[in-house]
């Protein structure tokens, strides 16, 4: 059935390139979000800032390419990288600082596209300087209500602390977490019990619609207040897991926003997620089978 309305998306944050061994990618997780969410038929945005420079004039391109759209502001700092190592498809990373997206500015195209957004996406990284720190939390403001407003911690390095992760939380209706951000966040915020309480705690704590917890190759787990859904992780070969997390939030959110249910909208996020751990880099090419909508 043909959509009257393509849900309205956006990524807040990091565009960068993953400089991967096989050759650069783009990337960035709120961007990764985006791609993933376009390519599953939402009219996806990315808000950003990219350098001066030849990397940012085709990081720019790859955006039109993609079919994403976007609010972007150039300065005079390099275009965002991101050195990756991988160990058995497993992704480390050497973070680039004070780098385009480090300077994110307001301007009145961006003001204006939050304000119609029916989801937005946004992580620590990318409040890790002052600048764009003032930016995102200004821009969040302005977003509607009863959009899905969705925290995906995605802890890198040292540019986190307990503050900014409960003040995001405080803007957010959705958090998503892995099987290693929850050792920080038990730490951090001194949870007792096992994993499963600190999730259910979350959501009261915070009043979020979606609680979403997922474990790599084992399985993941969507918490409502009155629902669990429990998948495990599908089996797959895999080429890096770069941008999978990212793909299972962009296919679960634009699954919620056309109607699907809890359960149907988590099998397309971890579907999603399988097929691009098969392929390399964050935006691999959609085939028609990938398209679990």
């Amino acid at each position: 059935m043909e959509q009257t309305h393509r849900p309205v998306i956006i990524g807040i944050g990091e565009l960068l390139w993953d400089m991967l061994p096989s050759g650069k990618r783009a990337g960035g997780a709120p961007v990764n979000f985006v791609y993933h969410a376009t390519q599953l038929g939402a009219e996806g945005y990315a808000i950003s800032a990219v350098g001066n420079d030849a990397l940012g004039d085709e990081i720019i391109e790859e955006l039109k390419r993609s079919g994403i759209k976007y609010s972007i502001t150039w300065n005079n700092y390099p275009t965002g990288h991101v050195n990756v190592i991988l160990n058995k498809g497993i992704p480390t990373y050497e973070i680039v600082e004070n780098v385009a997206w480090d300077h994110l500015q307001i301007t009145p195209e961006s003001l204006d596209l939050v304000e119609k957004a029916d989801a937005v996406c946004f992580g620590t990284l990318a409040l890790r300087s002052l600048d764009s720190r003032k930016t995102i939390e200004t821009l969040l403001e302005h977003v509607p209500q009863k959009a899905l407003r969705f925290f995906d911690i995605n802890l890198r390095g040292t540019y986190y602390s307990k503050e900014l992760i409960e003040e995001l939380l405080k803007k957010a209706n959705v958090f998503k977490m892995n099987d290693e951000e929850i050792t920080v966040i038990r730490q951090l915020f001194n949870f007792g019990g096992d994993d499963d309480d600190l999730c259910r705690e979350m959501i009261k704590r915070y009043h979020l619609d979606y609680m979403i917890f997922t474990a790599g190759e084992k399985y993941s787990i969507i918490y409502t207040e009155r629902e669990k859904s429990y998948l495990p992780t599908p089996k797959v070969d895999v080429a890096d897991t770069v941008g999978a997390g990212d793909s299972f939030s962009g296919a679960f959110v634009y699954s919620i926003l056309t109607g699907k249910s809890l359960h149907e909208a988590h099998l397309s996020a971890v579907r999603t997620a399988a097929f691009v751990s098969t392929r390399s880099g964050a935006w691999p090419l959609y085939e028609q089978e990938s398209k679990h909508d």
